[in-house]
Parts: structure tokens; sequence; C-alpha cells
């Protein structure tokens, strides 16, 4: 008996994936517990339009991800802060004071997505990541100076 499988299943197949079983493992196991439906044609062109559609969604984001990379690649932003005589920070840079800068420049990044090496707690120049998509990241020179 052919069935979808809905959830991976041990030693037996991965969820999406379509496969031959034997009709009573189906019938008294996997179909009850909610781990496969029984593989018509209605629901294999449904699964297929779902994977294209998840297809589609996954490539438009990685281009979007390329597109923000292409306008942050070698970009410089300043960061206006307080700071002692010695050059230390009152406090210190945060992911979300650089998106916030970058959102003045006209850049939208979720500042979950500022990947700091260590926190900027001094003035001077900063390498820090963007990893706007699993696929996709870029390098922000950060530049803190004193207010």
């Amino acid at each position: 008996m052919k069935v979808i499988f809905l959830k991976d299943v041990p030693n037996t197949g991965k969820k999406g994936e379509v496969k031959d079983v034997a009709p009573g493992h189906a019938r008294n196991y996997l179909i009850p517990k909610g781990l496969a439906v029984k593989a018509t044609p209605g629901r294999i062109k449904e699964m297929k339009a779902r994977e294209e559609s998840r297809a589609k969604k996954i490539s438009q984001e990685i281009k979007e991800a390329e597109n923000t990379a292409a306008k942050l690649a070698q970009k410089t932003v300043t960061i206006k802060a307080k700071a002692g005589e010695e050059g230390r920070l009152f406090g210190s840079v945060t992911p979300a004071d650089l998106a916030e800068a970058l959102l003045s420049e006209g850049i939208k990044v979720d500042k979950k997505k500022i990947e700091f090496p260590e926190y900027i707690r001094a003035l001077g120049s900063y390498e820090v990541q963007i990893r706007l998509h699993p696929e996709v990241s870029s390098k922000v020179t950060v530049v803190v100076e004193r207010i």
C-alpha cells in the first residue's frame, strides 16, 4: 500500500516521502497514529504543489537576502555613543543600536540576525557579521565615535 508520511518514522520513512509499505502496517499503525495517509493521486498532487510553493518561497527569501547583502557589502556604519576619557563607553553598542543605524540609512535588518564577535565597549572600528539567511551573510564595519 502506498502512503505519504506526515511525520518521520524511524526505519520506515521521512516526512513528505511517498513509500510502499505493508498494508497491515499502514492500516494498523501508520494511519491511525497520524503518521501517514493513504497516497491518492489528489494527495500526491497536493503534496507536490506544497513543495513547489515552499521552494519558491525559500528562493524568494534568498533573493531578498542577497539584495540586502549587496546593499550592505563593505558598508561602514557610524554609531555615536557616550564615552569616558580613556575611550571606554558608558554601556555598550548592541545589535539593536546597529539595526537602528542601518534603518536610518534605509536598510532594514532584524537585530537578531546581527552577530557581534564580542561586546563593543570602546571607541574604534569593528567588523560585524550579519546573517541575513542561513545561506547569505554580509560584513559591515561599525565605527564607534564619541558624542
